[in-house]
C-alpha cells in the first residue's frame, strides 16, 4: 500500500511540474528563438545537476555510459528542441495533450523492441488514443488555420523519444540512482547545447529587458522543470513498470489546460472530445497490473 502511495506521489508531483513547462517553454519563447530556449534549458539543468550532483557521475559503470548518452538524447536533447519548435506554431495546451501519447508509444516500443508483453486492452488503447490525436490535429487544424498543425508531428516524435527513453533506463540503468543517471544525462548535453546556443547569436539579444524575463522562465524551466523533475521521473521509473511512469503524460493536459485558460488559449469542443479520447486511451494502455 505504502509502494503505491508513493508512486502515485511522484505521479502528481511530476504532472504538476511538467503541466507547467508548456507555459514556461510559452514564456520563453518570447525574445528567444526555438533553439535558444532549447539550449538554454539544457545548460541551466546541466548548471544545476552538476552543482548538486557532481560526485554522483562518478559512481557510473564505465559499461552504462553508452545508455546514458542514449537515455541523453532521447529523454532530453531531441524534446527540449522539438517541444520548442512546435511551440512557435502551436498553443501550450495542445502540445501538452499529443504528449500524453507517451505511454502509448511506451507500449508499442516496449512490445517491439524490449519483447514487453501487453494485454488485447492495452493494445486498444494504442488505436483509440492514435484516434483520438487524429481528431484533435485535424479540426484544429480546420478551426485555427493561423496555427501550422504539422508541427504536431514534433510533439508525436518527441512522445517516441520519451518512450525509447522510458524504456532504455527501465532495462539497462534500474540499477544506477536516479541523481546519477540525471547528472550523467546532462553532463555529457552541457557542451553541445553551449555550442547551439552560442552559434544562435545569443550574445547579441541577452541585454534586451523581454529577454531577460524570458531568461528568467527558462531558468525555471531548466532548473525545476527538467533537473529536478528528471530525478523525480527516473526514480518513478525504478519502482514502477514503465507505462506507469510514463502515465504522468495524463495528468499534464490538466495543468496545462488551466494555464492555458489563464493565458486565453481556447479548444473546439471536438478538440475537448479528441483530447477526452486521447486520455480514454491512454489509461486503457497504462492499465495492467499497476
Amino acid at each position: 500500500m505504502e509502494s503505491k502511495q508513493i508512486k502515485w506521489g511522484y505521479l502528481t508531483v511530476l504532472a504538476l511540474i511538467w503541466g507547467s513547462s508548456f507555459i514556461l517553454i510559452k514564456r520563453g519563447l518570447i525574445g528567444l528563438t526555438a533553439l535558444q530556449v532549447g539550449s538554454l534549458r539544457i545548460i541551466f539543468a546541466s548548471l544545476f545537476l552538476l552543482i548538486i550532483g557532481f560526485k554522483a557521475v562518478f559512481k557510473i559503470p564505465r559499461n552504462k555510459w553508452k545508455y546514458l548518452a542514449l537515455t541523453a538524447v532521447c529523454g532530453t536533447f531531441l524534446p527540449a528542441f522539438l517541444f520548442a519548435i512546435s511551440q512557435t506554431e502551436l498553443d501550450s495546451g495542445i502540445t501538452a495533450i499529443l504528449n500524453s501519447l507517451t505511454p502509448l508509444n511506451t507500449l508499442i516500443i516496449g512490445a517491439i523492441a524490449f519483447k514487453v508483453g501487453f494485454q488485447k486492452r492495452q493494445l486498444w488503447g494504442v488505436f483509440i488514443g492514435l484516434a483520438g490525436s487524429l481528431l484533435l490535429v485535424l479540426n484544429g487544424a480546420m478551426n485555427h488555420p493561423e496555427q501550422n498543425y504539422y508541427y504536431a508531428l514534433l510533439i508525436i516524435i518527441a512522445s517516441i523519444c520519451y518512450a525509447i527513453n522510458v524504456n532504455l533506463i527501465k532495462h539497462y540503468l534500474s540499477d544506477i540512482s536516479p541523481l546519477s543517471i540525471t547528472t550523467g544525462n546532462f553532463a555529457i548535453l552541457f557542451v553541445p547545447a553551449v555550442l547551439i546556443l552560442y552559434f544562435t547569436g545569443f550574445t547579441e539579444t541577452m541585454q534586451i529587458e523581454k529577454v531577460q524575463t524570458s531568461i528568467f522562465y527558462i531558468l525555471i524551466l531548466g532548473v525545476l522543470g527538467t533537473g529536478i523533475a528528471n530525478i523525480l521521473f527516473f526514480k518513478l521509473i525504478q519502482i514502477a513498470s514503465p507505462v506507469f511512469a510514463s502515465s504522468v503524460t495524463y495528468l499534464i493536459p490538466l495543468i496545462a489546460f488551466f494555464w492555458g485558460i489563464l493565458d486565453n488559449e481556447t479548444l473546439t469542443p471536438i478538440q475537448f472530445f479528441g483530447a477526452f479520447v486521447i486520455l480514454i486511451g491512454v489509461y486503457l494502455s497504462a492499465r495492467r497490473q499497476d
